[in-house]
């Protein structure tokens, strides 16, 4: 494959250096990309100011059209989007055709918000004043997508940004490409004007610092680690920016004594193994209350033992590869650090790495202790560590003594328990036995240096939106 940005509704990039992309199961060259950079980001940047006049003042019933468009294309291509995704990113393609369907819903949902856009009539202090309030969009949105999620972290991006009436450029990771170039292609097929979405890719410092920088982006949109994100805040700085940041997370997940463990069990799976680990909201920490360890381990190591790992291409595969070497010695470097500091390795503890494609086996440790770097890091790998705990007082302050606070898990029966366990973790998203809690409806996001602003429902919406009050004196 060879892939061309997206810049002003033409296919271009031909005269630049290019950049391989490799399939992370097999380490083979899956195709091309143009290395762009400065040039090409402020071309589409360019572009997409001057579509925004149009595309702004065009009805919501208009822009929703569009977006069902794409919606359509888009599950209508599902089957060769997500061979797409498998190849580059790695992920089983079971779990590829999941993505792009929770992408497609994002397109779905936003597409009827953009009708549902209101304003309000305030009552005046004054018998001859008016007050209204409007909202208007923020202009032209610049946004960086990560590796692990493809095809939903631009779907969940773009479908507000253009339902509320901005122009888009995006700027999907270089190890993943190929997805997001097929995505706008079906844009293109949509028949979306002009400059209304672009794409760029290739030198990541240079195109992130055009988008952080330029008068005419009015607003950033990242999903990826707190480090970069903190990098982005810095170069935004001048330009004040309007930013949304998802970033890293360290997610704990709480089983109770008197949860249901076969539920338990299956929302570990769900959350810890789901794409090999490498998700920001994937259980990092897995606190077991100390009557239930037995049987909860019994449980969990049957179904982690039937795990099959290999290419998300062939049939009945469960965990994928890692994307790449670094992610691999990562996993591995927690692990040895667990087991040096005294950590049992149930199941797994190792992996195979050759020919460029990296998989590591799904691991189970016990006996984890709170200074062992799997317990202060994001592992980002297939690696569930468990520890015990007493009361819900100490678990739960275990799982807010982090900097992190975008996903949380726990499980119990008990209504009254659940509430105010629910209530105490600092978390952005708490899924009460449920190990998979998003959706395109409910808003996602995350609080302390896991970022600012919320994606999904009709937050997701409001994040492009400025708030405009209109004061009017009457004779």
């Amino acid at each position: 494959m060879k892939g061309q940005l997206f810049i002003n509704g033409e296919w271009t990039g031909d005269y630049i250096e290019t950049m391989d992309v490799f399939d992370p199961a097999t380490g083979e060259k899956v195709g091309s990309i143009p290395k762009a950079g400065e040039k090409e980001t402020k071309l589409a940047i360019d572009a997409a100011h001057d579509a925004f006049k149009d595309w702004s003042l065009l009805p919501a019933q208009d822009r929703a059209s569009y977006l069902m468009k794409w919606h359509d294309l888009i599950l209508e291509n599902k089957d060769e989007i997500a061979e797409i995704l498998t190849k580059e990113m790695g992920k089983p393609l079971a779990e590829a055709k999941g993505e792009i369907a929770y992408s497609a819903s994002f397109i779905a949902w936003y597409a009827e918000e953009a009708k549902r856009i209101y304003g309000r009539t305030i009552p005046a202090s004054a018998p001859n004043k008016r007050i209204q309030i409007m909202k208007q969009p923020v202009g032209v949105v610049a946004s960086i997508t990560p590796w692990n999620f493809p095809a939903a972290m631009i779907a969940r991006k773009m479908a507000p940004a253009l339902a509320a009436g901005c122009t888009f450029v995006a700027k999907p990771a270089e190890l993943t490409p190929f997805t997001a170039i097929k995505l706008f292609e079906l844009c293109e097929e949509a028949g979306f004007p002009k400059g209304v979405v672009n794409l760029v890719m290739g030198d990541a410092p240079s195109i992130g610092r055009v988008m952080t920088t330029s008068d005419k982006v009015r607003k950033l949109t990242f999903t990826g680690s707190t480090e970069v994100g903190k990098l982005l805040i810095q170069q935004s700085a001048n330009k004040v920016h309007n930013l949304s940041l998802e970033l890293g997370g360290h997610a704990p997940m709480i089983v109770c004594d008197d949860a249901d463990l076969d539920l338990a069990v299956e929302g570990v799976i769900a959350s810890k193994f789901r794409n090999a680990g490498q998700t920001c909201v994937c259980g990092n920490r897995i606190y077991v209350q100390e009557g239930i360890l037995e049987s909860f381990m019994k449980k969990l190591e049957v179904k982690v033992k039937g795990l099959k790992v290999g290419n998300g291409l062939e049939e009945g595969v469960d965990i994928g590869p890692l994307i790449e070497k670094k992610s691999y010695e990562k996993v591995q470097r927690h692990v040895e650090d667990a087991v040096a500091k005294g950590a049992n390795v149930v199941i797994g503890g190792n992996g195979v790495a050759n020919n460029d494609s990296y998989f590591f086996h799904p691991t189970i440790l016990t006996n984890v202790t709170d200074d062992m770097v799997v317990m202060q890091e994001e592992t980002f790998g297939p690696v569930a560590p468990i520890q015990t705990f007493k009361t819900d007082s100490e678990v739960v302050a275990k799982a807010n003594d982090t900097r992190f606070g975008l996903a949380a898990y726990f499980f119990t029966e008990n209504y009254s328990r659940g509430t105010k366990i629910a209530e105490g973790l600092e978390y952005g998203i708490v899924g009460w036995n449920d190990g998979v809690p998003a959706v395109a409806q409910a808003p996602f996001g995350g609080m302390k240096e896991s970022g600012m602003g919320r994606e999904g429902g009709m937050e997701g919406i409001e994040a492009f939106l400025e708030t405009k009050f209109l004061s009017i004196s009457l004779k």
